[in-house]
C-alpha cells in the first residue's frame, strides 16, 4: 500500500513539471526568436572592391583641341558584382549564418587570339635583321647622313620577291625621273636580301640614292600609339581579322614612317609624273561631292607631311584605338577621312586636302580606261583631253592595281603615253607591265 501511494506520488509530480514545461516553452521560443533576430540585423554586407584596368603604354602627348580619348586596357579579367541592397552597411556577429544578399560572377578570362601558321609566318619574315649592330633606325640615320637628299620617298613592299613585276620597277623609276636628287627608302625584307640588290642594282649604279631595308616593327613603333597595338597583336589580344594583316601592317607602316622622319610615302601602283619638291603636308581626296564642291573620300596612297606633324600623330592614334582587321579600307582609306573630317578647322592643324585630280584623275571603277587603245574619233579625242588634263594637272597617277594588275597595256593608251614620259631605262615590255 505503501508504495502504491508512493508511486501515485511520483506520477503527480513527473505531470506537473511536464505541465509546467509546456506552459513555459511558447514563452522560451519567444525570447530566443527575439535574440535571432536582434542578432541578423547587424550582418556587415562587404562589398569586393573594384579591380584596376592597367593604364596602357600610350603617348602622353596631347596635341591642340584635342578631346579625352579612351585609352587601351591590358587588363585581362573584369568581375560583375550585382547588389540588390547597396545602401546596407552594418555590422555582423553571424557572418557564416546567413549568405550576403551579393552575387559576384567572374566573366570568363578572355583567351588570346590563335594566329594562323600563315599569320605568324607574315610576322616572323617582318623582322629586321640585325647584323653587325645595325638596326633599322641606325641604317635610315646613315643613310640620310650619306645622300644628303632634298626630298625622302618611302614605299613598302610586303610581298615575296617573286611577286615584284615591271609595274613595281616603272614606280621606282618615275621616282628618280621626276625626282632625281631625292632618297627613296624601300622597307621589305623579301627586297632586303642579295638577289632583291640584284634587281635593284641598276638603280644605284645609275647614281640614284635608294636603300631597302627590313622592317623591325618594334623600333619603328616606340614611342608612338603604334607601339601599345602591336605589342597587344604580337601576345594574341588583338584579333588580325580577315583582312590581309600585311595590308594593315602597311597602312600603319607608312603614317610612323613619315611621322618618325617626314617626306613622302606613295603605294608601289604610284606612278609619279613631277617633282614633289613644292609640295608640304598634304593628302589627296580620291572623290568629291560635285554639289558642294567638298570632298567625300580621302586615300592614303600618297602622303606628303613633315617630320611629327600632328595629324599623323591622330591617323596613328586612331588606327591603335579603332583597329578593325575585319572591314577591307578601316584601317586605311576610311582611317584617314575619319581623322580628317573631325579636325578640319581645328586649331594646330595645318594641311592641305588636294583635289582628284592630283593623285587619282581617274577612279578605281574607271581604271581599266587609261590602258585601252582608242577605236575611233570620240576616244581619240577623249584620250587626248584626258591625258593633257593628267599631265597638266597631276603630280602621280593612281593604278588601282586591284582593279588592273591583270589588264595588259594597249599601245596607244593613255597609260603607255604615261611610261614613255616617265621610264628611266625605257626598255619595259608595256604588255607586261
Amino acid at each position: 500500500m505503501f508504495q502504491m501511494s508512493k508511486l501515485y506520488h511520483n506520477f503527480h509530480h513527473t505531470k506537473n513539471s511536464v505541465f509546467s514545461f509546456v506552459l513555459l516553452l511558447p514563452l522560451f521560443l519567444l525570447l530566443l526568436l527575439a535574440c535571432n533576430g536582434f542578432s541578423v540585423f547587424y550582418i556587415n554586407l562587404s562589398v569586393p572592391a573594384k579591380t584596376s584596368q592597367e593604364p596602357a603604354n600610350l603617348l602622353p602627348e596631347i596635341l591642340p583641341g584635342d578631346k579625352p580619348v579612351k585609352k587601351l586596357s591590358s587588363s585581362s579579367v573584369m568581375y560583375a558584382v550585382k547588389e540588390e541592397n547597396p545602401s546596407l552597411n552594418l555590422k555582423t556577429h553571424l557572418s557564416l549564418l546567413q549568405k550576403p544578399n551579393i552575387s559576384m560572377v567572374s566573366k570568363p578570362e578572355k583567351q588570346p587570339h590563335r594566329f594562323s601558321p600563315q599569320t605568324l609566318k607574315a610576322l616572323q619574315l617582318r623582322t629586321t635583321k640585325r647584323t653587325k649592330g645595325f638596326t633599322f633606325s641606325t641604317k635610315l640615320r646613315a643613310f640620310f647622313q650619306n645622300s644628303n637628299c632634298k626630298l625622302r620617298f618611302f614605299m613598302t613592299w610586303i610581298s615575296s620577291l617573286h611577286s615584284l613585276s615591271h609595274r613595281e620597277l616603272l614606280v621606282i623609276e618615275s621616282v628618280f625621273k621626276s625626282n632625281p636628287k631625292a632618297c627613296l627608302v624601300i622597307v621589305s625584307t623579301s627586297l632586303d636580301s642579295p638577289k632583291g640588290n640584284a634587281v635593284l642594282k641598276p638603280f644605284l649604279n645609275m647614281g640614284f640614292n635608294l636603300i631597302t631595308v627590313s622592317p623591325d616593327f618594334d623600333s619603328i613603333f616606340k614611342h608612338t600609339y603604334a607601339e601599345t597595338w602591336f605589342n597587344r597583336l604580337k601576345t594574341g589580344n588583338i584579333n588580325p581579322g580577315e583582312v590581309s594583316l600585311g595590308q594593315n601592317l602597311s597602312n600603319l607602316l607608312r603614317l610612323v614612317l613619315l611621322y618618325k622622319y617626314g617626306g613622302v610615302y606613295i603605294d608601289t601602283d604610284v606612278i609619279v609624273l613631277k617633282s614633289f619638291n613644292n609640295l608640304s603636308n598634304v593628302i589627296g581626296a580620291q572623290s568629291m561631292n560635285i554639289e558642294t564642291k567638298t570632298w567625300s573620300r580621302l586615300n592614303n596612297a600618297v602622303l606628303v607631311f613633315d617630320k611629327h606633324h600632328p595629324l599623323l600623330y591622330k591617323f596613328i592614334q586612331e588606327f591603335a584605338l579603332t583597329f578593325d582587321g575585319n572591314k577591307w579600307g578601316h584601317n586605311g582609306p576610311y582611317l584617314v577621312s575619319r581623322v580628317v573630317g573631325r579636325v578640319t578647322n581645328r586649331p594646330g592643324f595645318n594641311f592641305t586636302v588636294l583635289p582628284p585630280p592630283a593623285f587619282y584623275p581617274v577612279d578605281w571603277s574607271r581604271i581599266r580606261s587609261l590602258f585601252r587603245e582608242p577605236n575611233n574619233g570620240i576616244q581619240s579625242d577623249w584620250l587626248r583631253r584626258k591625258l593633257e588634263q593628267i599631265r597638266r594637272q597631276s603630280y602621280a597617277v593612281h593604278l588601282w592595281n586591284r582593279q588592273s594588275k591583270d589588264v595588259r597595256v594597249e599601245e596607244g593608251s593613255i597609260v603607255h603615253h604615261i611610261i614613255s614620259d616617265c621610264c628611266i631605262f625605257c626598255n619595259i615590255s608595256t604588255s607586261s607591265l
